[in-house]
């Protein structure tokens, strides 16, 4: 199994429901735009370039994704590449517009994420293992590219690893709250 497949069934075995994994396609983006948003009005300039603290999140998280899969990294490059201007855009608003629109977004995204769980009936995947922050955008890059049709070798033993960790993970509670 590849770092990858690893990854992704860790965190999968946290979002074996189908209506989690929807409100992940609408909660992780907006997280990762608020982010983007928050951290691209922090910069400096080289050059007459800004280099924001968002671009700099960036540039380490795809680097990342690249180490993990070429093919899902060149996606998230671009991806990222399209939504940081407009993050950007929203960091040079007044104080009080940047802060509602990051914020805002963020509590929002946060709000589909738990309320998906409430329907997986498990916590986040970062509440055991924070690397769940950086696998979840790559989570649902992954979950949209194999509603496409493409990847299924993948989707195939990432899901049977992560069911896996599901039962042991179900019968480690179980095993807990007969103890108690």
């Amino acid at each position: 199994m590849t770092k990858l497949e690893q990854l992704l069934s860790q965190y999968a075995a946290y979002h074996l429901d189908h209506k989690n994994v929807l409100t992940h396609f609408i909660g992780i983006p907006m997280i990762v735009f608020s982010i983007m948003c928050l951290t691209a009005r922090a910069g400096f300039f080289v050059s007459g370039f800004e280099i924001t603290l968002a671009l700099i999140l960036l540039v380490f998280s795809v680097i990342y994704y690249f180490s993990l899969d070429k093919a899902f990294g060149l996606l998230m490059l671009v991806i990222y590449a399209i939504a940081y201007p407009f993050a950007y855009k929203i960091a040079q608003l007044g104080m009080g517009a940047w802060l509602t629109i990051s914020i805002g977004t963020f509590v929002v995204g946060w709000v589909f994420q738990f309320v998906g769980h409430f329907y997986e009936k498990k916590k986040p995947a970062f509440v055991d293992d924070l690397v769940g922050l950086a696998i979840g955008p790559l989570f649902v890059l992954a979950e949209a590219v194999f509603l496409l049709g493409f990847r299924k070798d993948i989707q195939a033993k990432m899901l049977e690893e992560a069911r896996q960790q599901r039962r042991a993970m179900d019968e480690k509670s179980l095993q807990t709250a007969h103890a108690k």
